[in-house]
């Protein structure tokens, strides 16, 4: 039997370097790739594509900036047919709740007669310790245009799980896995918690989107701001507050509660000032 080769697209994303690292201690061989890679992978080069796939049998991939942005779909159009002709035999797609562009994004890997997983996820609870709200929290206010609007937080050690268990069981093939933490809690609700655990004040505040986009203009794109924007105020108007079973389902235990992701990064030290 052919030994699997994973390819990772996104080596450096929270859910690609963990899926890497867990392939890893399996003894599974992947090639991890991103634009400084040794075989570099850009999604803004499609020219660069290919090659990471030559001699690979199963991929897991991960889209930037993000599915929702337009031509996302013909992105994973144009993988799903290079994936066919390197006779890949699965790709599990990251994917997102609420966003149509996400959607079209997996009608296309569902449409393309690969074998195919999708997991489709909330919002990462550790966007708040390895992302942008990093800083927000060290400064111990949280602003962003969302309003009382719970969200069911989901960890990315649980996404890197079911990606795992997909590229490495085949009774995950031509499955989709919508994963969220246990409960959803607003914004707020989360800010009080990190604060609770870190013995600190950390305060959320709502502001105006027309606020936000102000405040991220000297560090962002246009295009990365309205994306931000559209996160924010589209696929946080309550349509994903339904906390849904995908980690149960793929793993056969719970997902990790909001809570233990809180409790475990403010031991880590990343929260300190």
């Amino acid at each position: 039997m052919q030994q699997d080769r994973i390819l990772i697209i996104g080596a450096n994303g929270k859910t690609g370097a963990r899926v890497n690292a867990r392939l890893k201690e399996r003894g599974i061989e992947t090639r991890a790739v991103s634009r400084s890679s040794e075989i570099p992978f850009d999604w803004e080069r499609p020219e660069s594509w290919a090659a990471a796939f030559d001699g690979m049998t199963r991929a897991y991939v991960t889209f930037q900036p993000d599915l929702a942005v337009e031509g996302a779909a013909e992105a994973i159009e144009e993988i799903c047919r290079i994936s066919q002709e390197k006779e890949l035999k699965h790709l599990v797609l990251l994917s997102g709740r609420g966003e149509p562009g996400a959607q079209r994004a997996e009608a296309a890997l569902q449409a393309s007669g690969i074998p195919w997983t999708i997991v489709r996820a909330s919002w990462f609870s550790q966007n708040f310790s390895e992302s942008y709200l990093l800083d927000s929290v060290l400064a111990g206010e949280i602003a962003l245009p969302a309003g009382p609007v719970p969200e069911p937080f989901i960890d990315v050690d649980d996404i890197a799980d079911v990606v795992v268990a997909a590229l490495t069981g085949d009774r995950h093939m031509n499955q989709l896995y919508e994963v969220t933490g246990p409960r959803a809690l607003t914004f707020a609700q989360a800010a009080g918690e990190i604060s609770q655990a870190i013995g600190r004040p950390v305060r959320y505040r709502q502001i105006s989107p027309e606020e936000f986009a102000k405040s991220l203009a000297p560090h962002a794109s246009q295009g990365v701001i309205d994306l931000l924007l559209e996160l924010f105020t589209v696929v946080l108007d309550g349509r994903n507050t339904s906390v849904m079973h995908g980690v149960e389902q793929a793993l056969g235990r719970p997902a990790r509660d909001f809570s233990d992701y809180v409790r475990r990064t403010a031991a880590s030290g990343v929260w300190k000032v």
